[in-house]
């Protein structure tokens, strides 16, 4: 074999291992959002100490593939709130770019911030031990999301559907506040007086 041959070989394999590494990572995000997705469904039906063999069940996958990406309960339940807080930033720009106007992008955006808030009951008890990871937690929270509710309502103040002067912290908190026992009291209807909020919004015609 000549040289030039011999190192042509070589940067193929090279090429095609490299290749082959970057399926397998994609591989591995695939399966491991696709197991993140089942565990927020089960914690949002049976909430966050669901057993972990329902939230295997529901993934198609063992006990054991779970435990093997999540030693503990919180490093599951951590990775589940940072996954659902990454969809909800990740879609305020999408709405924006894709909605009729900045504030039908604002309320459908808030829709999916009071999803992820009603989901969340039991989420302090179980990590009330590591008072770190919730401070880490809140952190995340705040960096991830706060950017994008204040881009939404400068869109729609610019736009002038909505009256200037609302801060995003003030919004997100107040949303938050109407979302409070929302998933046990049947005849309280958070996302009704969420509504009202946002409609109050609205610059006066």
């Amino acid at each position: 074999m000549r040289e030039g041959d011999s190192v042509r070989g070589t940067g193929q394999g090279a090429g095609q291992g490299a290749g082959q590494t970057r399926a397998k990572r994609a591989d591995a995000r695939r399966n491991e959002k696709a197991l993140l997705d089942a565990a927020a469904a089960v914690f949002v039906a049976s909430g966050v100490e669901a057993p972990v063999r329902e939230i295997a069940a529901r993934a198609g996958v063992g006990t054991g593939t779970i435990y093997r990406h999540f030693p503990t309960r919180a490093d599951l339940i951590i990775a589940v709130f940072r996954h659902q807080v990454d969809a909800c930033a990740e879609a305020g720009p999408r709405l924006l770019a894709t909605g009729e106007s900045p504030y039908v992008a604002l309320t459908k955006w808030i829709d999916l911030f009071v999803d992820f808030v009603v989901t969340k009951h039991g989420l302090a008890a179980v990590l009330r031990s590591d008072s770190a990871g919730m401070d880490t937690l809140g952190a995340y929270f705040l960096d991830r999301l706060l950017p994008v509710c204040t881009d939404l309502l400068d869109a729609a103040v610019t736009s002038g559907e909505i009256r200037d002067g609302v801060e995003a912290y003030e919004l997100m908190r107040g949303v938050g506040n109407l979302c409070i026992g929302a998933d046990n009291d049947p005849r309280y209807d958070a996302r009704r007086l969420v509504g009202l909020l946002v409609a109050g919004l609205r610059q006066p015609r």
